[in-house]
């Protein structure tokens, strides 16, 4: 018989605007693009809502109260390194990442070429199989702040699981 905390589901959404003079880092990957995202990390929109989307699912909080934009240690920082660290946090707690699903919402750029390493790069950051791991873009017909491609928006789900002794 299963104990309500065999599997846990979390949802992660982070939104970052483009800025001038950086590199647009997605999933681990430099897109070649005009403009980066603004923030103190890397920015990396799908990675951060990986990242709450797997706090979440262990009531563990999300990723400001674990990596603050005040701390300089995250300054410019990789990602897919605090992706690291989240799943050590998860699974300290016994927890283990079941499976992701996420979706990039931006009109531009085209990310289709570069799903496959990004589900590579968030796979191995996990330590999971590349099929735990799922990748889509979207765009929104040109309304909203992506639309008129302000920025980028990423949402993810996250199942966790427990095993049961």
């Amino acid at each position: 018989m299963m104990s309500r905390t065999d599997m846990r589901i979390g949802q992660g959404v982070d939104a970052h605007a483009f800025c001038e003079e950086r590199p647009l880092i997605v999933g681990g990957v430099t897109i070649p693009f005009e403009k980066g995202l603004a923030g103190h990390s890397d920015a990396d929109v799908l990675v951060h809502a990986i990242m709450d989307a797997l706090l979440g699912a262990a009531a563990l909080g999300d990723i400001g109260v674990h990596f603050p934009d005040r701390d300089e240690q995250y300054r410019n920082i990789s990602s897919l390194v605090l992706l690291g660290l989240v799943n050590t946090l998860i699974t300290d707690q016994q927890y283990y990442v079941g499976n992701i699903d996420a979706t990039l919402i931006a009109q531009a750029p085209r990310f289709q070429p570069y799903i496959e390493a990004m589900r590579r790069n968030l796979a191995s950051a996990l330590g999971v199989a590349i099929d735990q791991v799922s990748v889509k873009a979207t765009t929104t017909e040109y309304m909203g702040f992506t639309g008129r491609s302000e920025g980028i928006l990423a949402v993810a789900t996250a199942l966790l699981w427990k095993p049961s002794f």
